[in-house]
């Protein structure tokens, strides 16, 4: 970048800060008005060192707006600004060394540049763009996720229970850890008080204990090679869900249905988990158990989507335990994704 360019971006970065100066605190999110005036930096109160900062950071986001804006007309490779309700990714620079292959089977799947039967007859290397397993077009998403063949040889079950694994094992050190401890009250919305700070509640809200706190007779059963089997003095039903805990003391009972979807279709997945056991939770609730259905999503390319993110704080997961455990639940995924993709032309 030249040092004329770098001047002008500089330059319209101190105008746009200026002009939010005139234009005041926009709310963003579901905080209430005047929860973003606490804390925040102005320009015009801002030192020499503040100014820079700002600056920097003003220009970083206009660079990704710009970089956003041409993804969209991208079509194919664009095709991620569409995702709902899948929290960004960071790549550190040492997951770039450690793991070149893998790394690079994620940014190709991402902006779509692998080697599908599809896009070999888009590049011209071939004339079929069919699945060799099942004949259909043979594009990214049907590969490691729509395959009916790869689907009945239990491809997609075993990424599947390999994340389920991970999540079941890190359920069972939280339950651990509260075992013996005395049950606490779970307030799920922390509520801004009349003339509180909101940095306050945000802290409440960091240190507010999971559910799982609340009792300790939690049992947790996971459905990994079909074992689950329901409570039947809960109710009797054939729906099974990956992981249902209950609290037998407490009459708590939380359900979790796992799903490894196309990353385009994470918040219809969570619709259709949703609709699923919308009668078993009522006819729970009806005998007196306090059910919460929490279906769960994380993407097959390894993105985690937001529905885990908030299930795990609300199961008590928080914290840098519940940042290594989505980084933990996002690398098995997408090893297993890799496996998959190696997998499409075996029989």
């Amino acid at each position: 970048m030249t040092d004329s360019r770098l001047l002008v971006k500089i330059s319209n970065a101190a105008s746009r800060l200026r002009h939010k100066d005139i234009v005041g605190i926009i709310a963003q999110g579901r905080r209430g008005l005047g929860a973003e005036r606490e804390g925040s930096q102005t320009w015009g109160k801002a030192g020499p060192k503040e100014r820079r900062e700002m600056i920097q950071k003003e220009v970083r986001q206009r660079e990704e707006e710009l970089r956003r804006a041409r993804a969209v007309g991208q079509g194919v490779q664009g095709a991620w600004t569409k995702w709902e309700g899948v929290r960004e990714r960071r790549i550190a620079w040492k997951e770039l060394f450690r793991e070149p292959l893998k790394t690079t089977f994620l940014l190709k799947s991402v902006y779509d540049l692998l080697p599908t039967a599809v896009n070999l007859k888009r590049w011209g290397k071939t004339d079929e763009d069919r699945c060799v397993l099942c004949g259909k077009k043979g594009n990214l998403s049907h590969i490691l996720s729509s395959c009916q063949v790869a689907l009945s040889r239990g491809r997609y079950t075993w990424r599947h229970n390999q994340v389920l694994k991970v999540i079941v094992n890190a359920l069972e050190e939280v339950r651990a850890e509260n075992k013996g401890r005395p049950g606490k009250r779970f307030q799920p919305i922390s509520f801004v008080k009349e003339g509180e700070k909101v940095k306050n509640i945000e802290k409440r809200h960091r240190d507010q204990p999971g559910i799982m706190s609340t009792a300790h007779d939690w049992v947790i059963q996971a459905d990994i090679g079909k074992q689950l089997e329901f409570p039947k003095d809960i109710i009797t039903t054939n729906l099974r869900p990956d992981i249902i805990m209950y609290s037998r003391r407490t009459k708590q009972l939380v359900l979790i249905e796992l799903t490894v979807p196309w990353e385009d279709r994470v918040e219809e997945a969570q619709e259709r988990k949703l609709q699923k056991y919308q009668e078993l939770v009522t006819s729970c609730r009806e005998r007196g158990w306090k059910t919460r259905n929490c279906p769960v999503e994380v993407g097959c390319r390894g993105f985690i989507a937001e529905s885990m993110w908030r299930t795990l704080g609300f199961l008590g997961v928080v914290g840098k335990k519940r940042r290594d455990l989505t980084r933990k639940i996002t690398e098995t995924t997408q090893e297993a994704s890799y496996w998959v993709w190696k997998q499409r032309e075996s029989n």
